[in-house]
């Protein structure tokens, strides 16, 4: 995967579930953020950047993690 779906929903892979808001860019290095929000407790609003985003698991730091990558986009069907 190495496109973001904006408004898109996606699994970390510890667990808990997150709404991406926008990508945002930063004013001195053009760098790219994923803007996301938390889909439990208080709704926090979190930034981290593109790479780290779309980057796999580390299977060597958590062996017992079945999921690829770090967030997974979850395909939700219309009800």
């Amino acid at each position: 995967m190495n496109e973001i779906k904006i408004k898109g929903i996606y699994k970390h892979f510890k667990g808990n579930y997150y709404l991406v808001e926008d990508i945002a860019i930063h004013c001195d290095s053009g760098e790219k953020y994923v803007v996301y929000r938390a889909l439990y407790e208080d709704n926090k609003l979190y930034i981290r950047s593109l790479k780290d985003f779309l980057s796999e698991v580390d299977h060597q730091k958590y062996p017992e993690v079945k999921q690829k990558e770090r967030f997974a986009l979850q395909r939700i069907k219309k009800v």
